[in-house]
């Protein structure tokens, strides 16, 4: 799969954007320690896993599709990634809580991301418009499939795994709004440029 750095470098930039995935990591790290959060990222991850298998069947069919539907769909892509930059880019510095909650259940801190990611269109957008360029419609649809989900499962753990140790290392700097304008547009800024990209990119297969 010749475009799976690609893809692994846009997922990365995709996790790492503000969003409400990171909000949650950071607010858990932040309110109750690393314990938590890392519960908290196990049920974001199956999260997103479970969005990205109820979108199997429509991937299916749309890498399936002829050459004109694929161009729709990587055009809508790019669009949607650009729309996200400059939302991103434009909006206010996350506010966390202030207040540490004195007992929360690990069970509770689990379902709270898994059901997250089914509220999240981020997460459907993506698996919808932007994983379908980088399957070969000449090789099986499952086994890239599932390569590039667990790529993107694998990478949200690393990278909210960072984020909350991160959070507990700098909580002044990262709850400032200095903090957070930079934040927002680093991330506004790299989807703008992938938008940019796969408008000028060709079929992966």
């Amino acid at each position: 799969m010749e475009l799976y750095p690609i893809f692994t470098l846009m997922a990365a930039m995709t996790i790492l954007s503000p969003g409400p995935g990171v909000l949650k990591s950071l607010t858990n790290a932040l309110n109750y320690g690393l314990r938590p959060a890392l519960i908290g990222i196990a049920g974001l991850t199956c999260g997103v896993f479970c969005v990205a298998v109820l979108s199997a069947s429509s991937l299916g069919v749309m890498v399936a599709a002829s050459a004109t539907a694929f161009t729709v769909i990587r055009l809508g892509g790019a669009a949607y990634l650009i729309y996200l930059g400059v939302r991103l880019w434009r909006a206010p510095p996350v506010e966390f809580a202030a207040t540490r909650a004195s007992q929360i259940s690990g069970r509770s801190l689990f379902l709270e991301g898994w059901m997250l990611q089914f509220s999240n269109p981020s997460a459907v957008f993506f698996f919808l418009s932007v994983l379908p360029q980088f399957i070969k419609r000449s090789r099986a649809f499952l086994p890239q499939f599932l390569l590039l989900v667990l790529t993107f499962c694998s990478l949200l753990i690393l990278i909210h795994g960072g984020y909350v140790l991160f959070a507990q290392r700098t909580k002044r700097w990262i709850g400032s709004k200095r903090g957070g304008r930079w934040l927002n547009r680093a991330g506004g800024a790299c989807f703008v440029l992938f938008g940019a990209l796969l408008l000028h990119a060709g079929h992966p297969g």
